[in-house]
């Protein structure tokens, strides 16, 4: 299992970037998927998560409204669109593979990439 997240960058506050990741050795289309992010010193935190066939979005309340996380299912890959950035959105961004439990906690996803650098400046 393998997952690469890419896209990642320097924008001013008020920009967008969109972030991709791409899945490898397992069957993409059976697993829902998540988006995570790390700060300096602090926590990994949700961001967002689609299910299957793209049914379901969630995010997290300090993104919502902003993030947009979509699906491509012939491509496996999965996007983050983020629009509306802010410096506090500056982290190091992990897509991850939904294995079951709550979505907003870390436990409940496996194999993570090596994740993808945002820095917001103000």
């Amino acid at each position: 299992v393998q997952l690469q997240a890419s896209g990642g960058g320097l924008v001013q506050a008020g920009g967008s970037l969109t972030l991709s990741c791409a899945a490898s050795g397992f069957v993409f289309s059976h697993y829902d998927m998540g988006w995570f992010r790390q700060a300096p010193g602090k926590e990994r935190a949700f961001v967002a998560a689609v299910t299957i066939g793209s049914a379901n979005t969630y995010y997290s309340d300090s993104v919502k409204g902003r993030f947009i996380i979509a699906r491509d299912v012939p491509k496996r890959l999965v996007y983050l669109q983020m629009n509306s950035l802010k410096p506090e959105d500056t982290a190091v961004y992990y897509c991850a593979r939904f294995t079951g439990g709550r979505y907003f906690s870390p436990q409940s996803y496996h194999a993570w990439g090596q994740g993808t650098l945002v820095t917001v400046s103000s």
